[in-house]
């Protein structure tokens, strides 16, 4: 009888065979794919010992689902070295809703080409093959991997901060041991093999038919233009068919409201190439919006208690060492300009100008909380492959606001400030969202400020979250350079999570600024600055409308609010006049008094997404009334006129959706 050891599974204790595996603890759960052992995960090959604390992971986890994902990665890579043997592999991470991986291919590769290789997929898949994880030191992965060059750069990363060197790097090697992963037949035969630290599903079988190949992009090299230029193909994997098919239905709905396409179709913007990638421009149409929402903020924040302040575009560099924000957030700033023989920088954030406003002269506690609002434009220099329409641009207008509070005011600060975001996104009609609270992590490096500062302000936001009553999410190492911060996570009409409005607690920069105020007492005190943004972009909040909307506006943020189509041309004067009127109290109408018939009016009218169209004929106009057609495609006919402005005044004023 072979001996016992003592694990605990689930919280539970158990008595096992020595040598029992992972897999042997949860035999019988087709959903466990991994496990978690001491906090990290195993495959379910992995032999446990006495005393480890062993959990399941299941395939549907965020930790079981990015398992999948990376195993189908590999039975890519796998697929395209059978298909083309020249193929030398790069890196292959899952990501969020599916995977990538990298290859140096002689011929770039075809949409057409992705059918064939989720073809050869399918027969590793069936196969049944079982990923065996083995340990091999540099020297000898360096000799097995000698025909696959970028899998031995990415051993010579070994031991220091691999995801930092090159994205997705983690999921290839680390500071612990190196391995790679033999894809094994069930005869016991190698069939290949990756470099890899793991952990995989146990066999091929358990991604069954639920994958799909989705497009084929290039991608530098570790991210640098200077590297050569790999092809990456996108995949996804999903526990079932079913789930499989929900998300391609999701992506499809995704599609349909795609705030590029929407803002072309709609005439709201665009990206002039003239321009340069991630600087839009907003035609009259997107201008409405983005004036409703300027106005809309502007005076919210006067109501709120803040003064409104503006500052320039550029400034002399020296203004961002004392910030702190070169070096620490240099990579986001655009490269200095010589002016006069001295180095001045786009600014990429309002807050050190609005520092030089508090500092101006002396400041009593009687001011405090002081606060500073602006709307202004800072420009950030993104890379070029992750801009995406108007959620991630180079030029980004910011309803900017800081406080200056006491310590003692910090925390109701914060408050104030949560409640006017939950405030605004709800008017804007979002109202589905969790809290996110970004705290600093382990590389101590990337922060300033003692571990006294650190606690004590994500002390204060957590308990202004946790008040709330909202999920709170934790976000270690998201924080900024300078404190920790509350993110509002907006899900939108179809589920998707968007990062919103920011909160964030700054200690440092009142410290770095010199900036005091005279206390009761009359000693001289250093005030806690509050940073929000409420919008956080209105560029990417205009995006993320649009979309959430599918385009059609509630009716106060709609570029035409009304428009008035004539049944025939006799009516076109009658219900012009009806226009006018609306037009005299604020209302946004257009007449279309095109030469189109009838029936294509109201075919163009529904495109347009007008959240009212009035219609006219011989009985309208008899009876002095209207027809409603809503957006929907219902209609009321004969409203008279009084009651049919009062109806559209109220809509917007009351600021609901049609």
């Amino acid at each position: 009888m072979s001996a016992q050891i003592t694990v605990t599974v689930a919280g539970s204790e158990r008595s096992v065979s020595e040598q029992t595996t992972a897999g042997e603890l949860f035999e019988g759960d087709r959903s466990v794919v991994v496990a978690r052992v001491n906090g990290q995960l195993r495959d379910l090959f992995h032999v446990v010992a006495e005393g480890d604390d062993v959990e399941p992971v299941t395939v549907d986890s965020e930790d079981g689902l990015a398992v999948l994902r990376h195993s189908t990665a590999h039975v890519l890579a796998q697929a395209v070295q059978q298909l083309h043997a020249d193929a030398k592999l790069g890196i292959g991470p899952p990501v969020r809703d599916g995977f990538y991986y990298d290859f140096d291919v002689e011929a770039p590769f075809h949409p057409d080409d992705l059918k064939a290789l989720e073809k050869a997929m399918q027969k590793i898949i069936n196969e049944g093959q079982t990923f065996v994880r083995r340990v091999v030191t540099d020297a000898d992965a360096l000799e097995e991997l000698k025909d696959e060059p970028y899998k031995c750069e990415l051993v010579g990363l070994k031991g220091g901060n691999a995801e930092e060197a090159a994205e997705g790097a983690g999921v290839e090697v680390g500071a612990g041991e190196l391995t790679i992963y033999d894809n094994v037949r069930r005869d016991g035969t190698r069939a290949w093999g990756d470099l890899c630290r793991g952990p995989h599903i146990p066999s091929t079988k358990l991604i069954g038919n639920a994958f799909k190949l989705m497009r084929v992009a290039a991608a530098y090299w570790r991210g640098s233009e200077k590297n050569p230029q790999l092809q990456r193909i996108y995949g996804t994997a999903w526990p079932t068919k079913d789930d499989l098919k929900a998300y391609l239905d999701r992506l499809a709905e995704a599609e349909r409201r795609d705030h590029r396409r929407l803002g072309a179709e709609l005439d709201l913007f665009s990206f002039p190439t003239e321009l340069g990638p991630g600087l839009p421009v907003f035609h009259p149409k997107g201008g409405v919006i983005k004036r409703e929402m300027e106005d809309y903020v502007r005076a919210r924040h006067i109501e709120e208690g803040f003064q409104y302040v503006g500052t320039p575009h550029i400034s002399k560099e020296e203004l961002f060492y004392t910030s702190g924000h070169l070096p620490y957030y240099s990579q986001g700033m655009f490269p200095p300009m010589d002016v006069d023989g001295q180095n001045y920088r786009l600014k990429a954030m309002s807050c050190p100008m609005h520092n030089l406003i508090y500092k101006s002269r002396q400041r009593s506690y009687r001011e405090l909380p002081l606060r500073l609002f602006e709307f202004g434009t800072v420009y950030r220099d993104e890379k070029s492959g992750v801009l995406q329409g108007l959620t991630r641009v180079r030029m980004i207008t910011q309803d900017d606001s800081h406080s200056y509070v006491t310590k003692e005011e910090a925390a109701g600060e914060v408050k104030h400030l949560l409640d006017f975001v939950l405030g605004l996104l709800k008017d804007f009609g979002l109202d589905d969202y969790y809290l996110e609270l970004s705290t600093r992590d382990d590389a101590k490096d990337k922060f300033i400020g003692s571990d006294e500062q650190w606690v004590a302000a994500t002390k204060v936001l957590e308990d202004v979250a946790t008040a709330s009553g909202l999920e709170l999410v934790p976000d270690p190492g998201g924080a900024a350079y300078y404190g920790p911060k509350i993110s509002v996570q907006a899900r939108d009409a179809i589920g998707r999570t968007w990062q919103m409005s920011t909160i964030q607690y700054d200690f440092n920069q009142p410290e770095r600024f010199g900036l005091e105020y005279q206390a009761a007492d009359g000693s001289r005190e250093q005030p806690v600055m509050i940073h929000s943004a409420k919008f956080g972009s209105i560029e990417r909040f205009i995006g993320v409308l649009t979309e959430h909307y599918a385009g059609a506006f509630p009716v106060w943020l709609s570029p035409v609010q009304v428009l008035g189509v004539p049944v025939a041309e006799d009516y076109a004067d009658y219900l012009n006049d009806v226009l006018n009127r609306l037009r005299a109290k604020g209302v946004r109408v257009e007449l279309d008094d095109s030469d189109d018939r009838f029936p294509k009016k109201i075919r163009n009218a529904s495109k347009s997404k007008v959240p009212f169209t009035l219609i006219a004929g011989e009985d309208d106009r008899a009876a002095g009334a209207v027809s409603f057609r809503y957006r929907d495609g219902s209609q009321k006919n004969g409203v008279p006129v009084d009651d049919a402005i009062a109806e559209i005044r109220a809509a917007i004023e009351s600021r609901t959706q049609v």
